[in-house]
């Protein structure tokens, strides 16, 4: 899974109707709330300020969207299907619509919509989504630093070191790198460190 790195808008023109679409990186449904307030009040001439989101990490992932008194999924749904098949999370896109006095029909407005969401995902930047474990042990002092050797090895980083009788470190890194790191830290200290 990807997330977003940045803010990104984009326009387009569809028989005169403008549909300004913003991407951005989100963490909760409270702050999504607060960027469409937000929207709605900068832009008080919008006949629609229509939204999608996904949050969450790829097995808890949580949808969030909203047709804006467009006709039933005619707006949010086309748009969040676009933000589903494009393997971003954390991200949400808000569409403001005005109105150029031409109806474009319901198949117009989905393919806006659509359009619109893949427009803006085309030029966001993202990283790949990096699950997270936090790792506690302790070790003698003697294996400290083939022990930071291995951290590196790993992309793991220490969040809390404390020296007494032994070292104490506590850490985060990639989950996928979880075993490996248990591993080679019970061969360098030939099973005596516990996690």
């Amino acid at each position: 899974m990807l997330i977003p790195l940045e803010t990104k808008t984009t326009e387009l023109e569809v028989k005169k109707s403008r549909f300004i679409t913003t991407a951005f990186p989100v963490t909760s449904f409270i702050e999504l709330k607060e960027i469409i307030t937000k929207t709605r009040q900068d832009n008080p001439g919008a006949r629609h300020v229509v939204h999608s989101a996904v949050i969450g990490e790829e097995n808890s992932l949580q949808y969030s969207m909203s047709d804006d008194r467009e006709p039933k999924n005619t707006a949010g749904r086309p748009s969040l299907e676009v933000l589903k098949g494009s393997g971003i999370t954390n991200v949400g896109i808000v569409i403001v619509r005005y109105f150029g006095g031409t109806l474009i029909g319901t198949n117009g407005l989905m393919h806006a919509y659509s359009d619109s969401t893949k427009l803006v995902l085309q030029t966001l930047k993202t990283k790949e989504l990096i699950e997270m474990t936090s790792l506690s042990f302790k070790l003698p002092y003697e294996l400290y630093d083939q022990a930071k050797r291995l951290l590196t090895k790993y992309a793991a980083f220490t969040t809390k070191e404390e020296f007494g009788t032994n070292i104490s470190i506590t850490l985060d890194l990639p989950k996928k790198y979880e075993n490996n790191l248990k591993d080679d830290l019970t061969q360098l200290s030939s099973g005596k460190l516990t996690f």
